[in-house]
């Protein structure tokens, strides 16, 4: 593949922007990322004009590919028509909210905002607010956006900040522990369980790989949060709308948290964020409470019409179905390569989630294995060795991912996250033939 014309671009962008890229992961890809021209259904074309099997749709907000359905077209461009925007509330909000509010079980009001980070910085804040406490439990290796309360690593002993430009001061009010440990959450509450404001979890660890749940963890957190009078947040920035279908993976985990974080798909492919949770804890934001929130764009009519359309496309058409299925059939096939190719490598994913571990720990035998990607199964044979945190996928092969595999799948016409820690999607413009294509790159790569 011929790659002059992005690498001309990454030069001109060098010059004036920070790494040539306006968010760190798109520089992953060394010795420069291709810069993108199009997208076309499942698929993307590069500034060379060299065609991939896009599985990265956007870090997750394309449900549908590139070619969004005819009325979420419609409805942009008609808002679009209308005027940019207001500074005044708008009837599309509205029904958006309500949308939401109908089918995620734990939502009865919402707050849209711009970001899933700024959703989130808003949900840490409402917590500590609502609480009047201070500590916010993480789980380390989760992402919850670039924000200070969350840009923390260590231990619930001795946390520190992720990065430069946070006080050290600020990184004492969290405290991260492991994802599926158990052990380790109860001990943080019995050490701190009158300041905790709340526990913020991603539902599936999905940006540090795609780590499940282990069965009984989240009923743990929300036993504890309720017991101590702290708040479970649930961050689907990720997962929302895209877990579980439109009620979100809360509802495919059966686990009712108090606040959920949305983005992402909530947008339709515009930028958005959005918090959402019982009226009595979301009316704490002003103006009816005393949590300072606001935004010159939040709720802007032609995100909420893209989003609304987005989530209503799916709920009349057989959306998930579709994306589920060809997520089921990325994962067994996958699973049926590594087992032939490299026996120590991990499938992971759900619904229509997926990626292959480099991790380096593998049981004897395959047999009796998860089929369709791990699910933490206690009596799968390859338990013991399959991610139950971040800090097992980082373990992991990361340089041969991202330095020889990457590569050989870019050549291949296969566009995967740029890391081993991002997820990967299926969107609604997805094909078997797509499939087919990856599953032979993925042979050939192996």
């Amino acid at each position: 593949m011929n790659h002059d014309e992005s690498r001309d671009l990454y030069d001109r962008a060098l010059s004036v922007m920070p790494g040539g890229v306006n968010s760190s992961v798109r520089a992953a890809v060394e010795p420069y990322p291709p810069f993108a021209q199009h997208g076309d259904g499942g698929h993307l074309i590069d500034a060379d004009g060299n065609r991939y099997v896009d599985w990265v749709m956007g870090l997750g907000p394309l449900l549908y590919g590139h070619d969004t359905p005819e009325p979420v077209q419609a409805a942009v461009q008609s808002h679009a028509s209308e005027g940019p925007m207001y500074g005044m509330p708008t009837e599309i909000e509205v029904e958006h909210a309500e949308f939401v509010a109908r089918h995620v079980p734990s939502v009865e009001m919402v707050r849209f905002v711009n970001s899933g980070t700024e959703a989130t910085v808003s949900a840490v804040r409402l917590a500590r607010g609502y609480t009047g406490r201070n500590e916010i439990v993480v789980m380390q290796g989760g992402y919850h956006g670039a924000q200070e309360s969350t840009l923390v690593e260590g231990d619930a002993d001795h946390p520190r900040p992720s990065t430069a430009g946070i006080p050290q001061s600020f990184s004492q009010h969290t405290l991260p522990v492991p994802f599926n440990d158990e052990e380790a959450v109860h001990e943080v509450f019995e050490k701190h369980g009158d300041d905790i404001a709340a526990v913020l979890v991603e539902p599936i660890l999905a940006n540090k790989g795609i780590v499940m749940p282990e069965d009984g963890y989240h009923e743990t957190l929300r036993d504890l949060t309720a017991d101590h009078g702290s708040l479970l947040v649930f961050d689907e920035v990720i997962t929302g709308f895209r877990v579980g279908g439109l009620q979100c993976a809360q509802g495919e985990f059966g686990v009712t948290p108090d606040v959920t974080t949305f983005g992402k798909i909530i947008g339709g492919g515009y930028p958005v964020g959005a918090i959402g949770g019982k009226s009595e804890i979301i009316e704490h934001f002003t103006p009816s409470g005393d949590v300072f929130q606001a935004g010159t764009f939040s709720g802007h009519p032609v995100t909420m019409a893209a989003g609304l359309e987005s989530l209503r496309y799916a709920a009349e058409n057989d959306v998930y179905q579709h994306v589920n299925a060809l997520g089921d059939e990325l994962r067994r096939g996958l699973t049926e390569i590594v087992a032939d190719r490299a026996p120590a490598y991990t499938v992971a994913g759900t619904d229509s989630m997926f990626k292959l571990l480099f991790t380096r720990d593998a049981a004897d035998s395959f047999d009796e294995h998860c089929e369709a990607g791990c699910r933490q199964r206690a009596d799968c044979p390859r338990y013991d060795a399959c991610p139950k945190h971040g800090a097992d996928v980082a373990a992991g092969e990361t340089d041969r991912w991202r330095r020889v595999f990457w590569p050989q799948m870019k050549e291949q016409g296969v566009f995967l996250s740029q890391n081993q820690f991002e997820s990967q999607f299926v969107s609604y413009a997805h094909t078997e033939e797509d499939v087919e294509t990856t599953l032979e790159a993925y042979k050939e790569a192996l």
